[in-house]
């Protein structure tokens, strides 16, 4: 991946014709028909004009640091030298004359301009705002003073219960668009009718289920066209809710979430956006299903041993706090961040044990053999290339069994294994706060809806 000039805080040096003064870059027109990676030198003048770029500036290295016929850094310089040069625009058949040091700085304060101001002139367009995680960001937002701009379907919720008033209530603080965001004419026609400039973006976006089309409809094309969208009024920072999972990529609505982050990364490379990419791990309501069942005196059902898998779950309102920590914390920018909640990994069967001492009772359980669900995922998978209406009910098959074996931690890419210690920590709330409180209060505000499936 090429580092962008305009991300970079460095001087940089770029080639001009008949010139040897030293510019800004506000000079020059920072945009992708004028500026190309440099994968090698086209001429000698160009190399040296490399050299003489990292000779007049130390802190990107030496000569010896960049091959500039093959435009190749060596491993630990990639970071230091962003190697742009601008040669779209020089007159035909003139060689290319002397260098010209351009700072980064201007553009880049350009992008980061919004992080100057004081929160509540900040106007933050928060996407899938009325989902389970959404709709908490949009408290955080407002807790925290931003001008929130919230998109909502006109009948949100699951199954669309809920109509505008009562969308407009439980959204309180924000101004409320109604949009269709699978369809970018409509989602730009209401943030048009906000009437402002957008600074950030936010995507709460979820497939509502992980169903095959769902996931690309939602995880892919309605996030994009969130992007779409606010770029085209102003946005230069994304913040996006993906998923920790898709480290290991087998499901759909994983490779939905990839294909958008690397769409994302690009952008970002354009020098127009910056970006944070949060993937958090499993969410309390995803652990908390089965606290009711054991209540009312049903075993707690897991797979294997219980020991397959384990998670650093985090709650709602800690994620939501982290991500919109990444509106200002310079340290969240143009990085992908998995984060937990404060708790140690915890396996299903840890998860069960402490669900039966908070209730005082002995622990039981129903241990189910993985081999059950490979079974029917294998003739769910016969059946579709019959009947493809099965699609669905057999990708949902596959979700039940990466969640039963893979675990929502960190993987070390060089192992192939999951890493409890690497996986990064945040917020206060407990798993053992949130199954006492389900067995005080149901799960009442946590329903799973179309996602029970996870």
């Amino acid at each position: 991946m090429l580092c962008n000039p305009i991300s970079a805080f460095r001087k940089m040096a770029f080639c001009k014709n008949g010139f040897s003064t030293t510019y800004h870059i506000s000079a020059f027109s920072l945009n992708s028909s004028s500026l190309v990676p440099l994968r090698k030198a086209r001429n000698l003048n160009q190399k040296r004009c490399i050299e003489k770029a990292l000779a007049t500036n130390p802190h990107l290295g030496s000569s010896h640091t960049i091959n500039p016929f093959s435009g190749l850094l060596k491993k630990g310089f990639s970071h230091e030298l962003d190697y742009y040069l601008r040669i779209h625009n020089r007159p035909s058949g003139k060689k290319m004359g002397s260098c010209i040091k351009v700072t980064a700085s201007s553009s880049q304060q350009t992008l980061q301009s919004f992080r100057k101001k004081s929160t509540q002139d900040i106007n933050v367009l928060i996407v899938g705002s009325t989902g389970y995680i959404g709709k908490f960001v949009v408290k955080e937002l407002v807790k925290r003073g931003y001008n929130v701009i919230a998109v909502a379907r006109e009948m949100s919720g699951i199954n669309g219960r809920y109509g505008k008033n009562e969308t407009i209530e439980e959204l309180k603080g924000a101004q409320v668009c109604f949009a269709d965001v699978t369809d970018i004419s409509s989602l730009k026609a209401a943030i048009d009718d906000v009437g402002v400039t957008i600074d950030v973006i936010i995507s709460c976006l979820a497939s509502r289920n992980g169903g095959v089309k769902d996931s690309w409809r939602i995880d892919y094309d309605a996030t994009n066209n969130s992007l779409i969208a606010g770029k085209a009024v102003g946005a230069s920072h994304f913040v996006l809710l993906s998923a920790i999972c898709v480290q290991k990529p087998l499901l759909e609505f994983q490779r939905a979430k990839l294909k958008f982050e690397a769409e994302l990364q690009r952008e970002a490379e354009t020098g127009e956006l910056t970006y944070s990419i949060v993937r958090p791990t499993a969410f309390f309501k995803s652990l908390g299903g089965q606290v009711e069942l054991a209540k009312s005196g049903k075993p707690y059902v897991m797979f294997g041993d219980g020991r397959l898998c384990a998670c650093k779950p985090i709650s709602e309102q800690d994620l939501a706090s982290f991500m919109v920590d990444c509106i200002l914390e310079e340290d969240k920018i143009n990085k992908i961040l998995p984060i937990g909640g404060p708790d140690k990994a915890l396996t299903p069967l840890e998860q069960g044990e402490m669900i039966f001492r908070l209730m005082g009772k002995e622990p039981k359980f129903l241990k189910v053999p993985l081999g059950i669900m490979d079974f029917a995922i294998g003739v769910l998978d016969f059946l579709v290339k019959v009947f493809p209406s099965l699609e669905d009910a057999a990708e949902f098959g596959k979700i039940g069994r990466y969640y039963a074996a893979e675990s929502m931690l960190l993987l070390n890419p060089e192992t192939g294994e999951y890493d409890a210690n690497a996986t990064p920590s945040y917020g206060r709330d407990t798993l053992e706060e949130f199954f006492e409180r389900v067995l005080r209060e149901g799960m009442a505000g946590q329903e799973l809806g179309d996602q029970a499936v996870f």
